[in-house]
């Protein structure tokens, strides 16, 4: 049985809802989903079908990306039915990935929707931390939820940093993002070195090169996705490890069951 801190993350299958021929950007991809598993009827074939693939890959832990399950649109029907199939293949959720609204409401609805998804982290990002930091504060300590803010545009550790602050009491912290790291320039493990223990959440991605930002299986990229997991273990990291792999053009499914296998045995090492 493979490591049950490794997840899947489920916005790997950005481009399928488009046939892996996402040519207008992420936007494309997201919108295609997101217009894909609203309709209710169809709701629980379609959900299912991903946590399937996902488990016959021999995962048992994933990250839910909002655009297979939304806040602005899931219903209590769309959540019953989400915490069926999950008990179903006994797939535990990691965390409640993507854009988490830009007002307190929005905020709150992602909470409610991690926390009935069973986890407690959102690893991605809420304009509302920098127009009203004091409430997104208060919401995620209501909920018991943690801000894991995942690093897109920060090009150094101390930007991020810069927004976790202080005053979180732990209610702020890192979903450190090793792949943007690496697209922005700056060492994937001095950002570990440099982020803990503000790390609540871990999504291990290799890219090409600098610059851009096109995933590949770990070992292809510039990013040193082995010495990563190493430095984590080292330092005591305990959270999830979330393989993450995009591409726009092809379908992932292969590649993420060699990275399994990979960050399986690193961490059993």
């Amino acid at each position: 049985m493979m490591n049950p801190r490794i997840s899947f993350m489920g916005a790997n299958y950005v481009a399928r809802a488009v046939g892996y021929h996402m040519v207008k950007g992420w936007g494309e991809g997201d919108e295609a989903t997101n217009r894909l598993f609203q309709p209710l009827e169809t709701f629980a074939e379609r959900f299912e079908q991903i946590v399937s693939d996902i488990h016959a890959l021999g995962f048992t832990t994933m990250d839910v990306w909002l655009a297979h399950l939304h806040w602005s649109w899931a219903t209590e029907e769309h959540i019953r039915l989400a915490r069926e199939i999950l008990r179903k293949y006994s797939m535990r959720v990691a965390s409640l990935a993507g854009f988490f609204g830009s007002t307190r409401e929005e905020l709150a609805s992602s909470c409610r929707l991690a926390r009935a998804l069973e986890t407690t982290v959102l690893g991605g990002t809420s304009s509302l931390l920098k127009t009203d930091r004091a409430s997104t504060i208060a919401i995620l300590k209501e909920h018991g939820v943690v801000l894991g803010i995942e690093n897109h545009p920060e090009k150094t550790p101390q930007e991020v940093l810069a927004q976790i602050g202080d005053d979180g009491e732990g209610a702020l912290g890192t979903a450190l993002d090793t792949g943007w790291f690496a697209t922005q320039g700056y060492d994937a493990v001095r950002a570990i070195e440099e982020l803990f223990p503000t790390i609540v959440h871990m999504h291990l991605k290799d890219v090409l090169q600098a610059g851009e930002h096109e995933t590949c299986r770990f070992g292809r990229g510039i990013v040193d996705v082995e010495q990563c997991v190493r430095t984590l273990r080292r330092l005591g990291y305990s959270g999830y490890y979330s393989i993450e792999h995009e591409p726009e053009l092809y379908d992932p499914t292969e590649d993420c069951r060699v990275m399994l296998t990979q960050v399986s045995g690193w961490l059993a090492e």
